[in-house]
Parts: C-alpha cells; sequence; structure tokens
C-alpha cells in the first residue's frame, strides 16, 4: 500500500504555527546556536531577525538555552511560523541546521497536520446537553472570553454591567457565569475560545500571573494555527501591578484602566475593539 505521508515539497511551511515543533527539536537548535561563534550565526543573530531588543536578547543569555527560551516567546508572535523559522535560519546562512534538522521538522509537521494540536477533541456528551447555560439546538455564542482569576471577578462583574447591559449590548463569556458545571474545564475552554468567541479579554493583574487556567487560555489563544488567528487578544489591566507585564502578551496594544486621564474613554474603546468585525 503506497504511504499517505506527505512529501517535504507538499508542506505549507507558512501555514503550520511555530508551536508545533516539540521539544527535541527546539533542544537540537539549542545545540546549533546558543554557542557563541565567531564564523556562523548564533541565537542572538535570530533573535534579532524576530524582532527581539537588545535588552530582551541581553535577558535571554541569563538562560541555560537561550534558543528554547527564544522560540517559547515568539511563538506567541502573529506570524510565528515554521515558514517564518526556516526562513530566518536560511536568511543567516545557516542552511546546515535545515539540512540536518529538516527530517524532524518535516515529521513534527506533519503530526501537527494529522492531529491538530490547538483543536483539544469534545467527547460527545457534551454536545448532547450542551456546555453553556443557554446552549440550545444551536451553541450559544459569544463577542467575547473573558480571562480572569477569581481575585479579579469584582472587576468582571463592572464589565458585565458596563458591556452588557448598556447600549453596547456585547454578549460576553464569564466561565463561573455561562459554562454548565461538570464539564471538562480544559477541553470545553479550548471550544469556547475557538468556536464560540470571535474576540478574547484578558484581565491582567499581579494574582493573574500565578493562574494555570489564565496562563492554559491564554497560550491557548495565542497558538492558534496563523490560518484560524481570528482571535484578537484585548490585554485590560484595571488597578496597579508590582509585578511586571507578561512577555507572551508585550506585542499587544493594551486597555489600561489605571490612568486617570484615559479613563473617561475605557469602555468606549473595549466596546469598539469588541463590536469590530
Amino acid at each position: 500500500m503506497a504511504s499517505s505521508k506527505l512529501s517535504s515539497s507538499e508542506i505549507d511551511y507558512e501555514a503550520i504555527p511555530a508551536i508545533a515543533l516539540n521539544f527535541s527539536v527546539r533542544k537540537k537548535l539549542g545545540l546549533y546556536l546558543n554557542p557563541s561563534n565567531t564564523v556562523a550565526s548564533d541565537w542572538t543573530d535570530i533573535a534579532e531577525r524576530m524582532g527581539f531588543t537588545y535588552l530582551e536578547i541581553k535577558n535571554y543569555e541569563k538562560r541555560e538555552s537561550p534558543t528554547q527560551r527564544l522560540l517559547d516567546e515568539w511563538q506567541t508572535q502573529p506570524g510565528a511560523t515554521v515558514g517564518k523559522l526556516l526562513f530566518f535560519l536560511e536568511e543567516a546562512e545557516r542552511k546546515d541546521i535545515i539540512s540536518d534538522l529538516k527530517g524532524l521538522i518535516d515529521e513534527n509537521c506533519r503530526k501537527y497536520l494529522e492531529k491538530p494540536v490547538q483543536v483539544p477533541v469534545v467527547d460527545s456528551g457534551h454536545h448532547d446537553r450542551g456546555i453553556t447555560v443557554n446552549d440550545g439546538h444551536m451553541p450559544e455564542m459569544f463577542d467575547a472570553f473573558i480571562c480572569y482569576c477569581q481575585s479579579d471577578f469584582q472587576f468582571v462583574h463592572e464589565m458585565i454591567r458596563q458591556l452588557e447591559q448598556t447600549e453596547y449590548n456585547l454578549k460576553l463569556c464569564v466561565f463561573d457565569r455561562d459554562v454548565l458545571p461538570g464539564t471538562c474545564v480544559w477541553t470545553i475552554t479550548s471550544e469556547l475560545i475557538e468556536k464560540r468567541c470571535k474576540r478574547m479579554v484578558v484581565v491582567i493583574s499581579d494574582d493573574y500571573l500565578d493562574s494555570d487556567a489564565c496562563d492554559f487560555q491564554t497560550k491557548f489563544a495565542l497558538s492558534l494555527c496563523p490560518g484560524a488567528r481570528t482571535k484578537r487578544l484585548i490585554p485590560v489591566i484595571y488597578k496597579p501591578m508590582k509585578r511586571p507585564f507578561p512577555s507572551i502578551l508585550r506585542f499587544l496594544t493594551v486597555c489600561d484602566y489605571t490612568r486617570p486621564c484615559t479613563q473617561t474613554w475605557f469602555w468606549t474603546r473595549l466596546a469598539k475593539a469588541l463590536s469590530a468585525t
């Protein structure tokens, strides 16, 4: 029987997100790029091509494997694909890496295409009885998924009042209010973010940084493959933070409620962003 595996020429590397690359490939990339080399380009050259700043690159130097840390950060950016990484390596004249690791990279891409990593399977029982309070013959749809930790729930209540109960008339997906009990948290969250919600609002706070659920939701939304990246993440800060802003969201425009001079426009800006087609 003939093999059904895609050949290298049939793989569209630009359509495959960098998150498809497994730990083994990332470790091997580090073996090539981590050592400082006066002849060949190293990880710092790739980092500059990815758009990282001098201070960010200096900070990555402290890591045991700067290359792996670099890939973890870069894969959250829009357009971070396997094809783009191969382009950077070729542009940096590291065709030796492409040649040596092409087989492993292709295998990762095939596995991704055969079993997309960004779409968890939802068991049929959820579809039979629905996953949200208002599910019926048609699944309930939302304007935005709200990513928050429990300590910030008071602000989420204010968000509901300002965006749902006013002329904006938006429909927010608030997990504690809208999701039926007895469902698998990670699977249902993934389906809501990808299939049911047009946007995602991330409520940033010091406690957010310690929340495993918020970390999963944010990284899941960022890891959607470029072809499905119709979601736009909107980070919101509503109170001063003592800890640094999460680096994986630093490329996104923030809606800041902590600045008195812009509070008047805060809800209008956020509502317009969530209403945009």
